[in-house]
């Protein structure tokens, strides 16, 4: 089980210096290239809308996509009915921050490859250990199994997403709905999904245009909220 951290520590502040994210060019909206993984290093690029996609342990480009797909929590999210259905009647209990390194290697673990390398993964259990990284756990309620998730970081009144992945159907929707209803009872503004796919279309992401971002993330930053920590549904 993971210690709880109501306050989230800050780490060293980084050795590197991002360039402006609105510099980001090309469809991934590439920044710059190298760096490292350091809790503070992430910390800072987080803040700034940029993030890492790396292609292996000595490639990693820092990236700020325009447009960026996002989910607004102005108001109470509004879900699918058939994704309603899941999250009442199937066998799925979920939790907070009780399984987070399980979640990171569940959504390391795909068939095409994956950006999250050893390195990348280790800085996020760092951050998790400081109070900065989240994780949303779904379970099957007959075998106990962890059956999908999401993990990411809670900057100010922002939630980054950074993946999610399911091992039965509805899982990772259902973890994405939990968290996102979550944030928005603990008052954050929005969840930050990076890159539009039909899956976050579906659950009611929306395109943003890069500098409306940026202006929204700047005021979430100093929008201080408390990640919700209640560990079940």
């Amino acid at each position: 089980m993971s210690k709880r951290i109501t306050i989230p520590v800050e780490p060293p502040v980084s050795r590197f210096v991002f360039p402006n994210a609105k510099r980001g060019v090309g469809p991934q909206g590439i920044v710059c290239l190298g760096g490292d993984f350091a809790p503070g290093t992430l910390l800072s690029a987080y803040r700034q809308g940029i993030f890492p996609w790396p292609v292996s342990s000595t490639l990693v480009p820092w990236c700020s996509p325009d447009p960026r797909a996002v989910l607004l929590l102005d108001q109470p999210p509004e879900f699918s009915r058939s994704l309603r259905r899941a999250m009442r009647n199937k066998p799925f209990r979920v939790t907070v921050d009780q399984a987070f390194a399980r979640v990171l290697e569940g959504c390391g673990d795909r068939e095409e490859g994956t950006w999250i390398t050893e390195e990348l993964a280790q800085g996020f259990q760092e951050l998790h250990a400081l109070g900065w990284a989240h994780s949303v756990e779904v379970w099957n309620t007959h075998t106990g199994e962890l059956v999908g998730g999401i993990y990411g970081m809670a900057v100010g009144s922002m939630f980054a997403g950074e993946s999610m992945f399911h091992r039965e159907t509805d899982a990772s929707k259902v973890a994405f709905a939990s968290l996102a209803e979550r944030l928005h009872r603990a008052g954050f503004r929005m969840l930050d999904a990076q890159q539009m796919t039909p899956h976050l279309a579906s659950l009611g992401c929306q395109n943003m245009p890069r500098g409306q971002f940026l202006e929204r993330l700047a005021f979430a930053v100093n929008d201080k909220r408390t990640f919700p920590k209640d560990e079940a549904a």
